[in-house]
């Protein structure tokens, strides 16, 4: 039975545990007998959930983080997996040597603000001799919540396997951006104008058709340099999204919405017939590979061909990966439905296509409402609006 007695002027708690072992604890100098209850109630509130951990027995945060590894290992594909790894080892040191009991909400918002402090990680950060001036470049808004979610899941194992009561994790406020320039990455888009001058600027057969895909088909960059020719179905003007080769390896696409197929128009389809008669490419080979026929470099093609090209039309430098941004747009742009443009991109839902995309879409739209009395009204006598010169059909 659980009690509370005193010995040499300090309050003493006595209890077993669930597992039936006897646990003690000798309270501060200066507590109180109610204070000595009160931690004897949340002991005895914790031997009943079967989560109370003696304090010396509690694992370290570091034993809890590599337990969770290995056991994410048979779940995430392996570039996810290593940028785990890679956020857990970085990022985590301040809380390695702390029991897992320890961490309350309180020591990961200490964690979090240390962290968006933190210079973000370059050859020069990293050698030992290293001493921030306070200039360096903060780690990125997107970069801390990454970390964080590693973070979380980290937590909630732990939870799970019942070395916490809860994941303070969950409870901690999370950062927000303060509308600071570049903390958040804005969505830049090429005009129609600006995309013919930009493929007029490309000189070789390759990389032009290359960019003309990622203009018209909105594919990932890991999408367009694993392509193979046997992904292509010039019959039906679509294309296959199989595979994406990122880090040096091919990989499945990550979900089932990313494994999708995708338009072509007639343009593109004349453009990759005439490139595939150039290069001879066969159903297994790559549509865009390097001279040696493998997967090209990512890196490379962006720094001599496409950046070289946006600066040649006198484009700002924009990522490769607005290309994708560009096609959305413009999609949405002419009236495309939502799904339809979702299914294109390969996005979970239509939601995730509208929080990326909400802000482009017209906030005006006359012509609907000019449909809408029409299909209301239409019969009725009524004096309804046509309005030919602006090309507004009735969909009734």
């Amino acid at each position: 039975m659980a009690c509370i007695t005193k010995r040499r002027g300090r309050y003493v708690i006595d209890c077993y545990d669930q597992n039936g072992k006897r646990y003690r604890k000798t309270m501060k100098v200066d507590a109180t007998k109610e204070l000595a209850r009160k931690e004897l109630r949340e002991i005895e509130a914790k031997i009943e959930r079967r989560t109370f951990m003696h304090e010396k027995k509690a694992p370290l945060f570091s034993q809890v983080k590599a337990e969770w590894l290995e056991h994410k290992r048979q779940f995430l594909r392996e570039n996810t997996w290593e940028t785990c790894e890679a956020n857990s080892r970085i990022h985590f040191d301040s809380l390695d040597n702390l029991r897992i009991n320890q961490i309350t909400i309180a020591t990961i918002e200490k964690f979090i603000a240390e962290l968006q402090n933190k210079p973000r990680s370059t050859a020069a950060t990293r050698k030992p001799n290293f001493v921030p001036t306070g200039e360096e470049k903060k780690i990125s808004l997107n970069t801390v919540r990454k970390i964080l979610v590693t973070l979380n899941q980290i937590m909630a194992y732990a939870v799970r396997h019942r070395l916490i009561d809860f994941n303070p994790v969950r409870d901690a406020e999370r950062p927000r951006s303060q509308g600071k320039e570049g903390q958040e990455k804005s969505i830049s888009i090429l005009t129609p104008e600006q995309i013919r001058n930009f493929l007029e600027a490309v000189k070789d057969q390759k990389h032009r058709t290359l960019f003309l895909t990622a203009i018209m088909t909105g594919a990932r960059q890991g999408e367009l340099l694993g392509l193979k020719w046997s992904d292509i179905d010039f019959q039906k003007k679509q294309i296959s999204i199989n595979r994406t080769f990122n880090m040096g390896r091919f990989f499945t696409p990550k979900t089932k919405e990313s494994k999708r197929n995708i338009d072509l128009a007639p343009m593109l389809i004349r453009e990759l017939a005439a490139w595939q008669l150039i290069c001879s490419g066969r159903n297994d080979d790559l549509v865009f590979p390097n001279e040696a026929g493998e997967p090209m470099n990512y890196s490379n093609m962006v720094d001599r061909y496409y950046k070289k090209a946006l600066e040649a039309a006198g484009i700002p430098q924009i990522r490769f990966h607005d290309l994708r941004h560009t096609y959305a747009s413009l999609l949405l742009a002419q009236g495309e439905n939502i799904k339809y443009v979702q299914n294109q991109l390969g996005h979970s839902s239509p939601t995730v296509t509208l929080n990326v995309y909400a802000h482009l879409m017209k906030k005006e739209n006359q012509e609907a409402a000019c449909r809408l009395e029409n299909t209301i009204f239409e019969g009725t006598g009524h004096n309804l609006v046509t309005n030919k010169k602006e090309g507004l059909t009735i969909n009734g």
